[in-house]
């Protein structure tokens, strides 16, 4: 959270330079040397980013109709009256969480906010020499709904936080807030490195289903408001010519919510749509692991081969005569 940590009296760890052995040092989000770190670990800017081959496919997901009733000419006064007199990133949050987010009651498909990925690995490569990712909102499976996988043990980074049971794993969806007149350029910035964690957990665990993602498809979304500007990106990464990870992030579509009833109703549908396609890819990629899990448990044991067997010492007929003796 881009105001939240302007104003903490005394930095935690991921708000500012932290001490991650006694000569090695990570830059958070809120510094700027954040941007050049993100560059030099494979997290393109925005020229050079290019579209997702699927684009084209999430951009009618988006947009497609929910068959549920649309936002009323009520609530989307509610929804202006309660963005403009928001005083801050918390009350943007409040806000945007509560008449525009959906939620998926009945199910362990978390939520959580401004949390630190405790369980990221510090080795990824996209996270070399920067604080761990802390999105200000993530959504996903909770490690329960992969049980009974053990995923920590699958898959390396998977699990978002530590020695937590109820934790998020391999979320497809992230989001950054801030306040009002702050700067969504950083957010977006921060979006990028939001996105690329999650695009790098997803693959590692297609790596260990032996499935390779499908080069250039997007199936990881992250988002950035203020309340009145929804902004909507696809994430996917592309190996380069040295072998090295370069993580694209390319512009979805964009809404400005309290321009009119029409606008709201489109980035309602947008960003519901969005967490729809994140949750289905959720599922998806749990079951594929799941699945593989239990198909290499069910394979039976190889048969020992006679090489396998322990040669025996032979002893000569002279040896076992004096043995009778």
């Amino acid at each position: 959270m881009g105001e939240k940590k302007s104003k903490a009296s005394a930095p935690t760890p991921s708000e500012s330079t932290v001490e991650s052995s006694p000569t090695t040092k990570t830059v958070s989000t809120s510094m700027t040397g954040f941007a050049a770190q993100a560059r030099k670990n494979g997290i393109l800017g925005p020229l050079d980013c290019k579209p997702p081959v699927n684009l084209v496919d999430i951009r009618e997901r988006h947009i497609r109709s929910r068959g549920t009733p649309s936002p009323t000419e009520s609530m989307y006064q509610n929804y202006v009256e309660g963005i403009t007199t928001a005083p801050n990133e918390m009350g943007v949050i409040v806000e945007v969480g509560r008449q525009l987010l959906k939620s998926y009651p009945g199910e362990r498909y978390n939520q959580a906010f401004n949390k630190a990925f405790t369980g990221f690995p510090k080795n990824a490569g996209v996270n070399n020499g920067l604080s761990a990712p802390q999105p200000d909102f993530v959504e996903g499976l909770g490690v329960d709904e992969f049980r009974p996988l053990p995923i920590e043990d699958c898959v390396d980074g998977a699990v978002l936080y530590k020695d937590n049971p109820d934790s998020i794993t391999l979320p497809h969806l992230a989001g950054e807030f801030k306040g009002p007149g702050k700067n969504m350029m950083h957010a977006k910035l921060q979006s990028a490195y939001d996105g690329a964690a999650l695009v790098h957990g997803r693959n590692r665990a297609l790596d260990s289903l032996g499935e390779p993602s499908t080069a250039g498809h997007a199936k990881v979304t992250t988002f950035t408001t203020d309340g009145t500007n929804l902004n909507l990106f696809a994430h996917y990464a592309t190996p380069s010519e040295d072998g090295a990870t370069k993580y694209h992030q390319y512009p979805i579509n964009s809404t400005i919510l309290t321009n009119s009833l029409q606008d709201f109703r489109q980035g309602y549908r947008q960003i519901r749509n969005a967490q729809d396609y994140a949750r289905e890819e959720s599922y998806k990629l749990r079951d594929q692991l799941k699945e593989d899990w239990k198909a290499k448990r069910s394979q039976p044991a190889p048969l020992p081969s006679i090489e396998d067997e322990p040669s025996r010492p032979r002893h000569s007929k002279a040896s076992r005569s004096s043995k009778g003796e």
